[in-house]
């Protein structure tokens, strides 16, 4: 039978500045364990701790542009890009851009803070 998703929920982000994360389908919103699916709203000059997921993440960024650090790389990826960060590597996510950034985030499986092993 088909869920039928009438809003998000919201959930609070870690980061220097607040960030808004829509979660459609998720543990948060649709008990969904499988799989979560969020649009992400960040400001210009936001950043979050750095993190090893036990989870992959799908990214694809409607506008502005969202800086991916990795322990190798730094990817700016702009509105129209994507990018995959694979489960266990060290990962970190930022706008620097007077704009910020909206994202969509698709995790595989379902975001858990029991499961992102934020840096401290």
């Amino acid at each position: 039978m088909p869920i039928f998703v009438k809003e998000p929920s919201i959930i609070q982000a870690a980061g220097n500045k607040p960030k808004v994360i829509e979660e459609y389908i998720g543990r948060a919103n649709t008990d969904t364990s499988a799989v979560s699916i969020a649009r992400m709203k960040s400001p210009g000059g936001w950043e979050e701790p750095g993190q090893t997921p036990e989870f992959d993440e799908y990214t694809l960024v409607l506008r502005g542009m969202l800086r991916v650090k990795t322990t190798s790389e730094t990817f700016d990826v702009r509105a129209g890009q994507a990018i995959i960060t694979l489960r266990g590597e060290w990962v970190q996510y930022g706008s620097p851009e007077d704009e910020g950034a909206e994202y969509v985030a698709v995790c595989l499986p379902a975001f858990s803070i029991d499961t992102v092993h934020r840096d401290e």
